[in-house]
């Protein structure tokens, strides 16, 4: 099967991603962070990479004593960010700057949703499509894993004014670019205290170096604000980050087919990502354990989504030696998805060879409605074709949506 560019790989390890979010850096591996929520910490960690879907033979849920159980409908807090990403050929790149927040909307038993949103610092929309829209997310509050994860770097303490206030807190920098890594700079709050929503962090940069895609991200904490405790609204699930979610590709390769599902969750400050084969046949809940998931801390998940936003505004995305888009119709199930298809010359000399992409026209259109926003964003269908001497395509392999949905009840 063709191996995927680096303008189509798939989202943040979410956090592709990412959020879930993953964008094909180091600093959006999974990493460990030692935890605030008072989980007792056990040798080992988040299990990373992706698993297959997990036994129903899960750990009973604990009450513990998380600050996650203690949210408040209006606690939130809102960062100033910006990144530039430099693009091949492309001397100025992709940039963008605003702020985001994280709020919390409604407490629903043990379910805190969240809403994240990004503006420009004048409050005004982002032209990025993939920052355009308020997101939705749930965060399980009770323990079901030992969810752990140590700050990496040279330590130091310090004293910030960050949001009006003094804190305690640490510095944590990683320099790897002597092996061609980035340099990260990570500042938290020692009490996260208000700051529970993205584990404490004040401050965090990324600068990449070496071969990889040149470029930096940034996030500065410039509000935190503790909320009044009211009932709150379940928001609707229309633009779902991708907690919560499921979505099931597709993938043919060597005449071969299977269904390879994508299970997201979060819990207590970080993003749970499972993937593995679909089960066979329907009924049941579609995720039902996430003991092996990959995890990854919230803030983290969070920086790896703006890194992957930092694409150039134009939709659909631009493949080499492609024909202009055309607008055909996908069957996703019951649904009619309006999409673009891309066609581009593949191949090696003398071997002729065809890349097919369908992306959705619309990447916000109510027909999407409830598929996780990496999903959205990549492209539904990708196929290969080798192209015989008569002009007929034979399939040399790739993937296709064919369903998704909600799991959190």
């Amino acid at each position: 099967m063709r191996k995927p560019t680096a303008t189509f790989l798939s989202r943040s390890a979410l956090v592709c991603a990412a959020l879930a979010l993953g964008a094909g850096c180091e600093s959006t591996k999974p990493r460990a962070v030692s935890p605030t929520d008072g989980v007792p910490v056990t040798q080992g960690g988040a299990a990373e990479g992706p698993t297959e879907a997990a036994t129903p033979e899960s750990p009973a849920p604990q009450k513990g004593n998380s600050p996650w159980q203690r949210a408040r409908v209006g606690d939130k807090v809102v960062y100033a960010f910006s990144g530039i990403r430099g693009q091949p050929g492309d001397a100025n790149g992709a940039a963008a700057a605003g702020k985001v927040t994280l709020e919390v909307a409604a407490v629903e038993g043990t379910w805190v949703w969240l809403t994240l949103g990004f503006t420009s610092d004048s409050g005004k929309p982002l032209e990025q499509p993939k920052l355009s829209r308020v997101l939705t997310f749930p965060m399980r509050t009770d323990t079901t894993r030992t969810l752990e994860a140590e700050r990496e770097g040279t330590q130091s303490a310090e004293q910030p004014t960050a949001a009006g206030r003094t804190w305690e807190a640490k510095r944590y920098l990683r320099d790897n670019r002597p092996v061609d890594g980035p340099l990260e700079n990570r500042l938290y709050a020692v009490d996260a205290g208000p700051l529970y929503l993205t584990n404490g962090l004040l401050d965090a940069s990324t600068t990449l170096a070496g071969f990889r895609v040149p470029g930096s991200h940034q996030l500065t904490l410039v509000e935190v604000k503790q909320g009044t405790g009211d009932a709150g609204k379940v928001p609707e699930r229309e633009s779902p980050l991708g907690p919560g979610t499921w979505f099931d590709f597709e993938a043919e390769s060597e005449g071969t087919k299977s269904v390879l599902r994508t299970c997201l969750g979060a819990e207590r400050g970080f993003v749970l990502r499972s993937e593995g084969l679909a089960p066979a046949g329907s009924g049941g809940e579609p995720c039902k354990d996430f003991a092996q998931a990959g995890a990854v801390p919230l803030e983290e998940a969070l920086l790896s989504f703006l890194w992957d936003a930092l694409d150039p505004k134009q939709w659909p995305p631009a493949i080499p030696n492609a024909a202009p888009p055309v607008r055909e119709t996908l069957t996703v199930g019951t649904k009619k998805l309006a999409v673009l298809q891309l066609d581009s010359a593949e191949g090696a000399e003398g071997l002729k060879q065809v890349g097919s992409r369908m992306f959705a026209a619309d990447p916000w259109d109510k027909t999407l409605s409830g598929l996780a926003h990496e999903a959205r964003f990549s492209p539904l269908s990708d196929f290969l074709y080798r192209v015989t001497p008569k002009g007929k395509r034979e399939s040399m392999g790739g993937r296709k949506l064919v369903d998704w949905g909600a799991w959190q009840p």
